[in-house]
């Protein structure tokens, strides 16, 4: 058990992660502090939080477990605000979806004590933000990614793995960069098509009723599109490189599809709809059974 949690980002994700270690027994008092302190107010109202804290260096003053549940951008502003009282018994995460410019950000700041931090990623979220979402199961059953440095010191990672463990998650350790690559793929770049989908209907002089008109297909596909703007903002700018670099193969592959409808090559487009469907139909099976 840990003594206290200064949980620094009192909303969606840092309340639900304070919820769920409060139900598991796993933390005796929890210290909060958000950029808004109406936030941390109504956090403490709800009972997510036992203290607010004027700032995030008071939030982690006396915690021997920390989360970041702050915008990426804000990682490195935070790591400067609290680094005085990061020591080697300090666990310190994070719940970022970009990791290789948070790990930049850590040792730049954190230096000698760089190895209290591991970087993690739950996958798991909601279209809606504020600590009034917070769900004390939204991370059971889900995924979470850690990405420890060579830095990393074995026992925080340990730590980590069984807190995570400890809620209901499923955990899976890899590279800052395989992270990074990886979610371009199957998260930022679905995200941002989603986005210019929506905003190129929009456009169009009967967007709106183009829109009316959509059914559950368009709901599903589009439903990522109502997200956070600027948590999305900051995602895919931290990521642009391997977000771009999936975004050509995306066009490529969108291009060759467009030319087979143009020259009316239905039996090749078929085959690779089919090939779509069957890769499709392969990872629901797949994922289904790892959740199990």
């Amino acid at each position: 058990m840990f003594e206290q949690l200064g949980l620094i980002g009192c909303g969606l994700m840092g309340g639900s992660f304070a919820l769920a270690l409060k139900r598991a027994g796993l933390v005796k008092r929890i210290v909060g502090y958000s950029k808004s302190p109406s936030t941390t107010e109504r956090a403490r109202q709800m009972g997510v939080i036992d203290v607010e804290a004027p700032s995030a260096l008071l939030a982690v003053s006396g915690a021997d477990i920390v989360l970041l549940a702050v915008p990426v951008s804000a990682t490195e502003a935070t790591f400067k605000a609290i680094r005085h009282l990061v020591g080697p018994n300090t666990l310190v995460m994070d719940v970022g979806s970009t990791k290789r410019d948070v790990v930049d950000a850590a040792r730049r700041v954190l230096r000698d004590s760089v190895g209290s931090f591991v970087p993690c990623h739950p996958i798991t979220g909601k279209e809606v933000s504020g600590v009034e979402h917070a769900d004390v199961d939204l991370y059971t059953g889900k995924q979470v990614i850690l990405t420890p440095i060579e830095r990393t010191l074995t026992a925080q990672l340990q730590k980590a793995s069984d807190v995570w463990t400890a809620l209901g998650c499923h955990v899976i350790k890899m590279s800052p960069q395989a992270h990074d690559a990886a979610y371009a793929a199957v998260s930022h770049l679905p995200h941002l098509i989603a986005f210019a989908l929506i905003n190129g209907i929009m456009g169009q002089d009967h967007g709106k009723d183009y829109m009316s008109l959509a059914g559950p297909g368009f709901r599903d596909f589009t439903r990522i599109a109502a997200s956070d703007p600027q948590m999305w903002r900051d995602i895919l700018i931290a990521n642009r490189e391997e977000l771009l670099a999936q975004s050509k193969i995306f066009q490529q592959t969108l291009q060759s599809l467009e030319q087979l409808i143009s020259s009316g090559s239905g039996d090749v487009l078929e085959v690779l709809i089919e090939q779509a469907s069957e890769s499709r139909a392969h990872w629901r099976m797949s994922s289904h059974k790892s959740q199990k």
